[in-house]
């Protein structure tokens, strides 16, 4: 381009410019965002927390959980105010070379005013040029060329033309780029310390650091667990279908979370061959003299002990295993949402029939109960009302023995004065304290509705048709119970244990391939007879995990099956249309109400296609959910916890999951949770079970019974005008449509006849 100057910064000026900019472009978002605030204290929330003494203890905990808070602080302060310093300087150093670029006036740099006749400022030039001339003492070569430049501009009759033009006496010049590099990066001399430099950033320290970076990633799954910790979970749940929960808990405490080899922050101590055998010595049922692998390593029986005593409240030294019950405690949650979706997963790969076993509901709700035994401290078969501060075991007998509460519903219950009388061995500021944590706790009012959403009539449940039960979840204070004698009691979860299983849990998986069918397979027609198969094939058929279609029953309410949903509700509603098309046509004679017939229908189905589409928008908005919802009072969790749920549909006579596990971590006031499953193949009435598990509560379990209807599914329609095809659709033969992977309520009783 002619009239260009491009060149690298000799002076510095430029280099300038790149640095101000690129330094303002990151001080101010980072001001924003990390300048050290301190929380403002709300004395009134502050009046409504818990004051016990394990929860101030937990407030220490947690203070003393950032030692270097004040430093970090301090140091963040720090740096912005230097940086901001350093920007300040370089818009002074900026603003002074702009001055001196767009500064020149010939007047000034005379000395004259602008009426000035020649004599004048020829005169000046002469006094001036003797002072600033470069041979001179006080000579100064920059400001004599602008000296002269200054007498030629005012002076010359061309000169003086250019500057009253373009405010330069030289005429317009040559537009010039700066480069916002110094000069000495290109010069030969220091080539190779230049790519030396280059080649040491871009190809080892990058690489590098990526590398790390990437080596570290890809040992954990997406949220925070260890790949290998999830391989063993698959293994041993494979392994112990039936899993019991004290089986869960030593496969818990097997977490490669807690092995050094594996995880850098776990802490090894001398004193822990002297306190970890006295810590066992004290915990019964702790089987530490197991055999399998991870299970008999120490770093899983010092975890397993530490569990233990977490659950039994037991004090441990604060130096040394309080630390390491506070580290492995805080894992746990993250660790058991990882083990409930290993089983989910294996019950989808059973039902797939790509392994042979398939894990009993049982299995998915231990894992499940582990976390609000580890949130609270409690063991399983301890009384609710030992989450609530100041109770102990004692108190509870007392209860036992005047009024027989047995849960936290039932005390929220009592009028003021009879549970004033039952803990009548407390203060009046622990009492009250009592009553304030019980009124924040929990109340949720559970309700299910079930609906085909991809059928005409969304109320009649066809053979195979997929069934969408919509959860409400409206969460309530506890204190709205108080002294309401009248509430209804909430239906807690039956926990229906296999009592044959608490035997020797490798015996029970060794025999789980060749256990009875599942009673929800119904028999195939001739399948008794003379003429039977041999038993070894009978006992190979029952080894299969029944359920082609029961595959489609663990669905989840995923935007897949949406889809899948949404392009039946097309197929169904367009088989619907053909058929009243093609009966209208067959009259032949009322061609009117033929029209209407149409219009209406339509008309309904547009309306299901809005409704579809309204659900699955709102799905699309929950799948941003935040993780907020209310504080959980857990003093012995040595971290703030949030309350959650979980949701799913089981068959509790088959002792199946049907339905994902739902996690529900947003619930603050109402919420609507879609499961979705496919129905049984086989008509008849069949009873399900809905399932709400806290996370964080001990008693705070529900459930409510579903009770499908299943009618014969309509024959698809043979024959339209519309279709034109060669081949005719092939015949079911009655082997087919007999197959049922689901029990009625009658089957059993058919099957023990």
């Amino acid at each position: 381009m002619a009239g260009q100057k491009f060149q690298y910064d000799e002076s510095g000026g430029t280099f300038y410019y790149f640095v101000l900019s690129f330094l303002a472009l990151i001080l101010i978002p980072t001001t924003i965002y990390y300048w050290p605030r301190k929380k403002k204290e709300d004395n009134s929330k502050l009046k409504e927390e818990c004051q016990c003494a394990d929860c101030q203890k937990k407030k220490t905990i947690l203070a003393n959980a950032e030692p270097y808070r004040a430093l970090t602080s301090w140091t963040i302060k720090l740096t912005i105010v230097l940086g901001w310093a350093l920007l300040l300087f370089l818009t002074y150093r900026v603003s002074q070379f702009d001055y001196e670029m767009a500064s020149f006036d010939p007047f000034e740099i005379l000395n004259v005013p602008p009426t000035s006749s020649q004599a004048e400022i020829k005169k000046a030039y002469y006094r001036l040029s003797k002072v600033l001339h470069p041979d001179k003492e006080t000579g100064d070569e920059k400001s004599f060329m602008m000296l002269s430049k200054a007498y030629q501009a005012l002076t010359d009759d061309v000169a003086k033309e250019n500057y009253e033009k373009y405010g330069n006496p030289d005429g317009p010049g040559a537009m010039s780029f700066g480069i916002a590099l110094p000069s000495w990066i290109v010069e030969k001399e220091n080539s190779v310390w230049v790519l030396g430099l280059y080649g040491l950033v871009f190809m080892v320290a990058m690489p590098s650091a990526v590398g790390v970076w990437w080596y570290r990633s890809i040992r954990f799954s997406g949220d925070k667990v260890l790949l290998d910790t999830t391989q063993m979970y698959f293994y041993f749940i494979h392994k112990t279908p039936h899993m019991l929960l004290k089986r869960a808990l030593m496969v818990l405490a097997a977490s490669l979370e807690f092995d050094k080899r594996h995880n850098s922050q776990v802490q090894e101590r001398q004193s822990d061959n002297d306190e970890v055998p006295a810590l066992i010595r004290q915990l019964p049922n702790l089987n530490e003299k197991c055999k399998e692998h991870p299970l008999c390593r120490m770093y899983s029986i010092k975890a397993r002990a530490i569990l233990h005593a977490h659950l039994s409240r037991m004090p441990l030294n604060p130096e040394t295993l309080e630390r390491d019950r506070q580290f492995v405690v805080k894992k746990c949650p993250y660790l058991v949402q990882e083990m409930v979706s290993c089983v989910h997963q294996l019950v989808m790969m059973a039902y797939a029939r790509r392994v042979p076993r398939l894990p009993s509901i049982e299995t998915i709700e231990n894992c499940m109960k582990m976390s609000p035994m580890i949130i609270q401290g409690l063991w399983e078969f301890k009384s609710p009302l030992l989450q609530l501060p100041h109770l102990t075991e004692d108190h509870l007998y007392f209860m036992n023995k005047k009024r027989h509460v047995k849960n936290l519903q039932q005390f929220a219950q009592l009028k003021a004065d009879e549970s004033r009388q039952l803990l009548k061995n407390l203060s009046d500021f622990e009492y009250e304290n009592t009553m304030k944590v019980l009124g924040k706790m929990p109340l949720i009012d559970f309700s299910i509705r079930c609906e085909v959403i991809d059928d005409e009539n969304t109320n009649v449940v066809t053979a195979g048709a997929i069934v969408t039960v919509t959860v409400t979840l409206e969460r309530k204070d506890m204190k709205t119970l108080f002294g309401d004698t009248k509430a209804p009691e909430k239906q807690g979860i039956k926990d229906e244990t296999n009592e044959e299983a608490a035997g020797d849990e490798d015996e029970t998986a060794a025999a789980a391939p060749v256990k009875k069918a599942s009673a929800w397979a119904k028999p195939r027609k001739g399948g008794k007879g003379k003429g039977g198969k041999k038993p070894a094939q009978n006992q190979k058929n029952q080894k299969k995990v029944p359920a082609k279609a029961a595959a489609t029953a663990t669905t989840t309410a995923s935007e897949d099956q949406a889809a899948a949903g949404n392009s039946d509700a097309e197929s169904e509603a367009g088989n619907a249309e053909g058929s009243d098309v093609e009966s209208a046509a067959g009259s032949g004679s009322e061609d009117e109400e033929k029209g209407k017939n149409n219009s209406s229908l339509d008309d309904d189905d547009d309306e299901e296609w809005e409704r579809l589409q309204a659900k699955l928008n709102k799905r699309e908005r929950l799948e941003g959910k935040s993780r907020l919802s209310h504080t959980v009072h857990c003093p012995y969790f040595p971290e703030e916890k949030q309350e959650y749920w979980w949701t799913y549909i089981c068959d509790r006579k088959s002792r199946t999951l049907l339905t994902a596990p739902y996690h529900v971590t947003n619930l603050v006031e109402k919420e609507e949770i879609q499961l979705k499953f496919t129905a049984p193949r086989w008509p008849g009435v069949y009873t399900f079970t809905v399932c709400l598990r806290s996370d964080s509560y001990l008693g705070m379990d529900q459930q409510q019974e579903l009770k499908l209807d299943v009618q014969k599914a309509p024959a698809p329609p043979t024959d339209h005008p519309q279709w034109d095809l060669s081949e005719s659709e092939p015949e079911h033969t009655d082997q087919q449509e007999n197959l049922s992977d689901y029990t009625t309520d009658t089957s059993d009783e058919e099957d023990s006849d």
